[in-house]
């Protein structure tokens, strides 16, 4: 991954690691060890789902730059979609309080959405190829007449 694509992922995980952290710290305290379980379960998913992301938009960016909007607009779809599936499966689970996790996996995915939107923001990254500083001159592409 380009620099940038590994700083925007840094800028959103470690937010997203820290609400998840708030989230394990208060679901322990209100409902137990089970609670801090379940926060710490739904911090890794969405960290791990939403990075999976993150780096496939990436890649589509730079491969297929004309469907970079459509591929977003679809794997944001697909990932609170998948993260809904991930909760309703886990909702009758007993290795975690199923709360904590749903709670903690809603303030988690906003966490992770926000930090990612202030980082492409903040982020200085060119639209436009600078010209070539060897100074040399582009290829003619049309008619020579």
């Amino acid at each position: 991954m380009p620099s940038n694509d590994v700083r925007i992922l840094l800028q959103a995980a470690v937010p997203t690691a820290a609400v998840g952290a708030i989230a394990a710290v208060v679901s322990g305290v209100v409902a137990g060890g089970k609670g801090a379980v379940g926060a710490l379960v739904a911090t890794l998913v969405v960290i791990l789902f939403m990075g999976v992301g993150l780096y496939v938009l990436q890649r589509t960016a730079k491969s297929l730059p004309h469907l970079f909007q459509a591929m977003g607009l679809m794997l944001y779809t697909a990932q609170i979609l998948l993260l809904f599936i991930f909760v309703a499966a886990f909702k009758n689970t007993t290795l975690f309080n199923p709360k904590a996790f749903a709670i903690s996996i809603v303030a988690a995915t906003l966490a992770w959405i926000g930090a990612q939107a202030r980082a492409q923001m903040k982020a200085k990254i060119l639209y436009v190829e600078p010209e070539s500083s060897k100074g040399e001159k582009p290829e003619k592409t049309g008619h020579s007449s």
